[in-house]
Formats: structure tokens, sequence, C-alpha cells
């Protein structure tokens, strides 16, 4: 007696309909893939720039009227283009709680809040996050290792930032008090806030104008407060350029041992050529 054959399961058809649906809204391995999200950054900018332009006053009813049809009409395909991305993800809850989930969320939000609450829909310019995208389409994944790079140079020099900026801060709450104290109300430094804007504006060497001291005394400080700002530009400038050779050293001396390929991560534990375990 020959055993029974247990019959070949049958392909899920929802299941293939939900990976294929995937590899068009995620991926980027086939021509229809690329497209979809070349267009959907057309749709993206041309959202953002009417809703900028609904914004201008003049506009003539006809046109006005326009431009929010359109807007809806381009929440309608972000709202479809949401709901796809929460079917086809392998873990949607995980999407639905990732930046770019949360940025995607955001794009439609806005045009139901303004049935509730009018005005709400110039939020919408919060789309043009969702311009980040454009990183996939020319494919610059290959800069992610110097955008991690830097990320591990500016990590390592937190704590030297962190100073540089209180002592930057103490200083323009010392000039701006100074001033205030110089020049007064009459000059147009009303209060010590208002000379600590003065201050941060002359520090930081941009110098707006709006404000400016009087007496021979107060220029005598904001010409202190200009050679300072000038003395102090370079201090952040150093402290990163230090960290990234410091980074750059780690990672050259995390050489894989099997295969000699350096520059890995700090973090990393095995070779991304090889999967050898990294020394270390």
């Amino acid at each position: 007696m020959l055993p029974r054959m247990t019959p070949a399961p049958r392909p899920d058809r929802r299941a293939r309909w939900r990976r294929e649906l995937g590899d068009l809204i995620f991926g980027l391995s086939t021509p229809a893939a690329r497209a979809y999200d070349q267009v959907l950054i057309v749709l993206i900018v041309t959202s953002v720039f009417a809703v900028m332009f609904e914004s201008v006053s003049g506009l003539s009813r006809e046109v006005r009227a326009w431009l929010r049809g359109s807007e809806w009409a381009f929440t309608v395909l972000f709202t479809l283009d949401y709901l796809g991305r929460l079917i086809s993800a392998r873990r949607p809850v995980h999407y639905a709680r990732s930046f770019y989930g949360v940025i995607d969320l955001l794009t439609i939000l806005p045009s139901y809040l303004s049935l509730l609450f009018p005005g709400s829909q110039y939020l919408l310019v919060v789309r043009a996050l969702r311009l980040l995208r454009v990183f996939r389409i020319f494919k610059l994944a290959r800069y992610s290792d110097q955008a991690s790079l830097i990320g591990e140079a500016l990590r390592a020099s937190r704590e030297k930032i962190l100073v540089f900026f209180i002592a930057v801060l103490t200083l323009v709450v010392i000039f701006g008090t100074l001033l205030y104290m110089v020049e007064g109300p009459k000059n147009g430094f009303t209060s010590i806030p208002t000379s600590i804007y003065w201050a941060v504006v002359t520090v930081t060497t941009v110098g707006y104008g709006d404000i400016s001291p009087k007496t021979g005394l107060g220029k005598l400080i904001a010409t202190l407060a200009m050679l300072a700002g000038y003395a102090i530009i370079a201090v952040p400038t150093g402290i990163v350029t230090v960290g990234l050779q410091q980074a750059q050293e780690a990672r050259k001396g995390r050489s894989c041992e099997q295969c000699g390929l350096s520059r890995h991560e700090a973090d990393a534990h095995f070779c991304k050529r090889c999967g050898h375990n990294l020394p270390g």
C-alpha cells in the first residue's frame, strides 16, 4: 500500500500580494519600486508648494479653490501610501512607531484636522520631512559609513561641546547684562533678555544691527564681544576635528584578522565582509 502523499501547500495569495506590495513600496531593487519613490517625491514637493502658495494673499477664489482641491487629492494619495505601508510592512506596529512611520502619519493628519480646526492645513509643510527618502533614490547609502563616523565623533566630543556651550552662554549673559547697565532702555536695551539677544547676535558675528550701543563704554564692550566671538569660532571646529580623527584611528585599528578589512564601526562585533569575529 502506497503511503498517502501530503498535498503541497497552496501559496497564500494574500501573503504573496502583501509581499509584492512591500517590494514596490519599500524596495529599490526593481524599476517599478524606484519609479514609485520618484513619483512619491514629486508629489511631496508639489504638495508642499501648493500649501505655501495657498497662504499667499491676493489669490483669486478660483485659484484658491483649485489649490485646496489639489491638496485633498494629495492627502488621499498619501493616505493610500500610508495604508499600503501598514499593510505590507513585516511588523506594522514597528513601522507605525518608527521615525518614517510617524512622519508619514503627520503628512495626512493636518488635512483631516482642518475639518475640525480651520487653519491647521498649513501644518502640512511637515510633509517636506519625507524628502529624506530622496537618499534612498540616489543610493546614498555609501555615505552612511561617513555619517556614522561623524556621529561617533560628536558622541565622543559631547562633553567638550557641552562645556563650550555653557561657557558661551555665560559669556553672552555677562555681555548682555553689562550693556543693559551701560546703555539702558533709552538706547534700545530695554531689558536684560533683549541685551542678551544683542550679545548672542554680536558674539556669533551675525550683527543684525537692530540694536547697537551709543555710548563710548558700550562700544568698547561691543568691541570686546566681537573679538571674543571671532576667538571662539574655531573652538567647536577643533573639538569635532579631534573627535573625527580619533574615530578614524579607532576604526583603522579594528581590522579583521581573517580578511584584513579595516574601517569597521566602533560597536561592530563581526566583520562586514567575511563575518569573522573582530578583535577587541
